[in-house]
């Protein structure tokens, strides 16, 4: 295994909480209904899909115009709340991990269909330990399209059969391997049983790069 390709959210950090809180202050404005089992639906996916989700249940119909300005509402809401990030954000086996994996010689790439992955990786103080960063910025379609590793690889000079990729969604499982790349599963990622590795811990990367 010559490279790792990470998912930023919920993988390496989690803003889980800000996510859902700037969508459920846009759907309660909008008066559409909106619980964390919708919100759940939103991972892995991008920002103008997880307005389309949120919007299945209103009542009303909306032009592209009010959606694009529904998603910087939202959007704006969202990267206010992630000034308050930190580097106590990120665990101490996160970054254990990330070191020793480095030390290991093996190439590291975040791959996340978020716009505001330069923000919390500045925040967290993570962007030290990438070689490449491919993120919604740089990419057209989202997860599960595969787009967003295939840049990362192509970022770092690997082919997807020397990579991993290490997802929470299951929307980013299905990307990586549409790819052709490996996949680890955590956190929820792990019951869709698609993965060739589950994870309980980040920590476990160490032990599959020694296999």
């Amino acid at each position: 295994m010559k490279g790792i390709i990470f998912d930023l959210d919920g993988v390496l950090c989690f803003t889980d909480r800000y996510h859902y809180a700037a969508w459920k202050k846009l759907a309660d404005r909008l008066g559409i209904y909106f619980d964390e089992k919708i919100n759940d639906r939103l991972r892995g996916v991008s920002r103008a899909e997880s307005l389309e989700i949120i919007l299945e249940r209103s009542e009303k119909e909306y032009s592209p115009a009010q959606k694009a300005q529904f998603a910087e509402e939202k959007n704006e809401t969202y990267r206010a709340s992630l000034e308050k990030m930190s580097p106590a954000d990120v665990t101490d086996e996160v970054r254990e991990t990330l070191s020793k994996l480095r030390e290991r010689n093996i190439k590291l790439a975040v791959g996340s269909s978020s716009k505001n992955t330069p923000l919390i990786l500045e925040k967290t103080n993570l962007r030290g330990y990438f070689d490449a960063v491919s993120d919604g910025n740089n990419i057209t379609h989202s997860k599960p399209d595969p787009e967003v590793f295939f840049t990362a690889a192509e970022f770092l000079s690997l082919a997807p059969s020397d990579c991993l990729v290490v997802e929470d969604a299951v929307a980013g499982i299905e990307a990586g391997i549409a790819g052709g790349f490996r996949t680890a599963a955590i956190g929820d990622a792990v019951r869709c049983g698609k993965a060739t590795y589950a994870l309980k811990g980040i920590s476990d990367l160490l032990s599959i790069c020694d296999d």
